[in-house]
């Protein structure tokens, strides 16, 4: 089933259970892949709508940290159950022995001698892990394996 299919058959099994905070995120995600739509033109595919996915935990994750730090827990927890519902709709999470090995076979595959080919190493892996590991990590990943 596409994931589009599956986001709104979760959408409406959501309204028939009245689980208000699932639904509003399920709403949120299919908002933000029809916004996605309108601007570029485009029907999106599953991988375009996991970037959207992944850009929306990313975001949740941002705010998770600023709203712990300013000691709002109340709110946290709610971005926190959000990030909860996205997740199930995104692939399945590589552990960290796939990134690294990823990671090795990329720069294999690239040909990376030093961080100045840190760009094509990340083009490489971009594909490969999208919405599955969080790029921030593979990046500083890579940069220690390139220093």
């Amino acid at each position: 089933m596409a994931l589009i299919e599956q986001l709104k058959e979760e959408q409406k099994s959501a309204m028939k259970a009245k689980d208000k905070p699932r639904l509003g995120t399920i709403r949120l995600a299919l908002s933000a892949i029809k916004q996605r739509e309108v601007d570029e033109q485009i029907t999106l595919g599953d991988e375009d709508i996991i970037s959207v996915l992944t850009k929306m935990v990313k975001q949740r994750r941002d705010s998770v940290a600023q709203y712990e730090s300013a000691g709002r827990q109340d709110l946290a927890d709610v971005e926190k159950a959000e990030i909860t519902v996205l997740e199930e709709f995104m692939p399945q999470a590589l552990s960290e022995d796939e990134v690294a090995a990823l990671v090795e076979s990329a720069i294999t595959e690239s040909g990376a001698a030093g961080m100045q080919d840190m760009g094509k190493v990340m083009g490489v892996l971009k594909p490969k892990i999208q919405g599955r590991a969080d790029m921030g990590k593979v990046s500083g990943l890579v940069r220690s394996k390139l220093s």
